[in-house]
């Protein structure tokens, strides 16, 4: 077991994907006392092993990365589906089957867009895996301080690699059963997401739908596994990491409210959302094909009905939509992440929203 670093304020900067999470913003948060995060989601490997040495070269704190596990690579399967076991197709065949229907008719429906013309929507590459193995062995490689896994826990060899050279591995979960299996592999802490979070829940398996609980709900849960628990969703202020920490917590997660930090790398469509007074929050698979809290514009309330729970896929199609209304400043087209409590987020340091959140 390799022990979290400590840091001065109970408080890690979670790692957003997309762009939010920049150099600039993990400095800043490690140097404020907490844990910055990096986030490798969606980035060449090159790209990832650049920006932590790029980290190293800016300060001398902690810091973490964090994976996208894909569905073939988590310790936790995905559930057998009924209808496939029925017909006597090997699972994984069956699955795949249904998911390619499911999801080249959502192409058709998007290709319907307005925002469609003119844009060819990709062919979904069936093989993405976000180059996880790659960025396994930059991790090794780099010898990071924190390795944390969304959407699965990785298996017990790729956790025995990173403790071997000093690496504190930490799993997200949402329920009980996903801490168990996590904790087996040897994950030496869990970041436990409530309902409230922000971006995508942690669901190891594509097709759960989210519980709705908060991570005052599931801390208790989860205190007799062992290892210490980060909590994550909806901390917004002092009084919410001391409410955490009081259930069990040994530090808190905040992502929504650094999304308007002057060093994160939110972009100007984004933080514009964030912003916006119309807007309201909700899960929604519609950008994605996994369950994702978000501002409800447009885009969802035309989509959220028929994405199917296919991740990447989705996410692939979904994409060049997405690019050409952030390119317009179009709010209504693209993904505007946030958890509940977006309404507390302010423009400020990121030194001084971190002092902000210690207990």
């Amino acid at each position: 077991m390799v022990e979290l670093p400590s840091t001065a304020r109970p408080v890690i900067g979670a790692p957003m994907a997309g762009g939010p999470s920049s150099v600039d913003l993990v400095v800043a948060v490690g140097e404020a006392g907490g844990l910055g995060m990096l986030a490798a989601g969606y980035k060449a490997p090159q790209l990832v092993a650049e920006q932590i040495a790029e980290v190293r070269s800016r300060t001398a704190t902690p810091f973490g990365v964090n994976v996208f596990v894909p569905a073939r690579s988590s310790c936790l399967p995905e559930r057998v589906d009924s209808a496939s076991a029925a017909t006597g197709v090997a699972d994984s065949e069956g699955r795949e089957r249904a998911d390619r229907v499911a999801v080249a008719a959502f192409r058709d429906l998007l290709a319907h867009d307005e925002r469609a013309a003119g844009l060819a929507l990709p062919v979904p590459d069936w093989t993405d895996d976000d180059h996880y193995d790659d960025k396994i062995d930059v991790l090794e490689a780099a010898r990071v301080p924190v390795a944390s896994f969304t959407f699965g826990c990785p298996r017990a060899d790729v956790v025995e690699r990173l403790h071997a050279v000093g690496t504190s591995v930490a799993v997200t979960v949402t329920t009980r059963e996903e801490a168990e299996v996590s904790v087996d592999v040897g994950a030496d802490a869990l970041i436990v997401q409530g309902y409230e979070a922000g971006g995508h829940r942690g669901t190891h398996r594509v097709t759960d739908d989210p519980n709705e609980l908060d991570h005052l709900a599931l801390l208790p849960m989860m205190t007799d596994l062992g290892v210490p628990l980060v909590a994550a969703g909806g901390v917004t202020t002092a009084g919410d990491t001391r409410r955490a920490l009081s259930s069990g917590a040994v530090a808190v997660q905040v992502g929504t409210a650094l999304l308007l930090a002057e060093e994160a790398g939110t972009s100007a469509a984004h933080r514009m959302g964030i912003t916006d007074p119309r807007l309201s929050s909700g899960v929604t698979r519609a950008f994605s094909g996994r369950p994702a809290r978000g501002l409800r514009n447009g885009f969802v309330d035309r989509y959220d009905a028929y994405a199917p729970a296919v991740y990447p896929a989705v996410d692939q199609l979904t994409k060049p939509l997405r690019a050409a209304a952030a390119h317009d400043g179009d709010l209504d087209g693209v993904s505007l992440w946030a958890g509940a409590g977006w309404r507390a987020a302010r423009e400020a340091p990121a030194a001084s929203i971190v002092e902000g959140l210690a207990p």
